[in-house]
């Protein structure tokens, strides 16, 4: 009777414990959630201040006009025009280039021997700045969205790659070897071992890769495009025009901070057995 009582004594304090745990966590997430909103305000707060004071806002703009610019382009539809041009491409790039990326880094992973033949060529290809790429791709692929979505997954790609290619030679041999001597297939050393062991280097890649991939979009819309958040950016630029130069930017920082949160989440998800 005592052992019993004494368990539910256990019990219970583990259950309180883990009560003041999670009402900790909770806390800390709200006051990490008003720390950024405090940030964001003292920035654009600072910023319209120093608008027209000490730089010219021919330099900078300021959030006032740049607020009011979006607005304008969302009542007219301006943004959603060229916005949707921009993450069609975007997204079919990160994934065309995630894919391969991903695939390939696997199986050069898995065979060592393939590795090594190859990785001469990978790291030559790799050295090869995108932005030079971009003016191939237009030859390529003409000056539709196909050459932007090819600009977007090439950079994608090397960066998911190399992430699951390090992931996949980071896994312990121990692992594999206790997989093997049970009896395991190859099929089960991936899906129970080397899969969730290079989850975490994958969905850093993936991470990473975002920026990147609206950077390939962007870039090759600034090359030859007549819509997309890079021309309205390129064109801006052109005419001197600061506000929608730094309204385009806004537009591209939120889109990337949503995407990062989704992987985010995406990833708390896959590496739940943690």
């Amino acid at each position: 009777m005592r052992s019993g009582d004494e368990a539910a004594v256990m019990s219970g304090g583990r259950s309180i414990a883990i009560a003041q745990y999670e009402a900790a966590q909770g806390r800390r997430a709200r006051l990490i959630i008003l720390m950024r909103i405090l940030v964001g305000i003292a920035f654009f707060a600072l910023w319209e201040y120093s608008s027209g004071r000490f730089i010219d806002k021919l330099f900078i703009s300021s959030p006032s006009g740049v607020f009011a610019r979006l607005g304008k382009w969302i009542l007219d539809g301006t943004l959603w025009n060229h916005l949707s041009i921009t993450l069609y491409a975007t997204l079919w790039g990160f994934a065309i280039g995630s894919v391969v990326g991903f695939s390939l880094g696997l199986l050069f992973g898995r065979f060592k021997a393939l590795a090594e033949v190859l990785d001469p060529y990978i790291t030559a290809l790799y050295s090869i700045p995108k932005i030079a790429l971009a003016p191939l791709f237009i030859i390529w692929f003409g000056i539709g969205i196909e050459s932007k979505i090819a600009v977007s997954a090439s950079i994608v790609f090397f960066v998911v790659f190399l992430n699951t290619y390090a992931g996949v030679r980071d896994v312990n041999p121990l692992y594999i070897h206790a997989i093997r001597i049970m009896g395991g297939s190859q099929w089960h050393v991936l899906r129970s071992v080397i899969m969730p062991s290079a989850t975490s280097w994958v969905i850093t890649g993936l991470k990473v890769s975002v920026p990147y991939a609206l950077v390939g979009t962007v870039i090759g819309e600034f090359m030859s495009s007549n819509r997309g958040i890079g021309f309205i950016i390129s064109q801006a630029t052109g005419l001197f025009d600061t506000t929608s130069v730094f309204s385009g930017l806004i537009i591209l920082a939120i889109v990337g901070a949503i995407f990062n949160e989704g992987l985010g989440r995406l990833e708390a998800w896959l590496l739940r057995w943690r």
